[in-house]
């Protein structure tokens, strides 16, 4: 259930191409307008560049950097494929 009301107001037009949309994936309004304003703020969330750190957090970000890499036997299996432009 959800605990957190979103109010919008909009144009008739835009709210008749939202219902369109969204009745073309069988979705209501509030789910495709709450499903493409995530994705839109995830989008917009990692796409940041720049970010700041106190010094503690700093430090520990920097140790996480300097760890050798850890053995990833899927990547050990990904690597040993041949790529199918190279399958001849």
């Amino acid at each position: 259930m959800r605990a957190a009301a979103i109010n919008i107001r909009a144009l008739p037009e835009q709210r008749d191409l939202i219902d369109h949309a969204a009745s073309l994936l069988g979705k209501n309004r509030s789910d495709f307008m709450l499903e493409a304003a995530c994705e839109r703020a995830q989008s917009v969330v990692l796409d940041q560049v720049h970010f700041t750190l106190d010094a503690d957090t700093f430090q520990k970000f920097v140790n996480l950097l300097d760890e050798p890499p850890k053995h990833n036997p899927g990547l050990d299996r990904l690597f040993e494929l041949k790529a199918p432009w190279d399958k001849a």
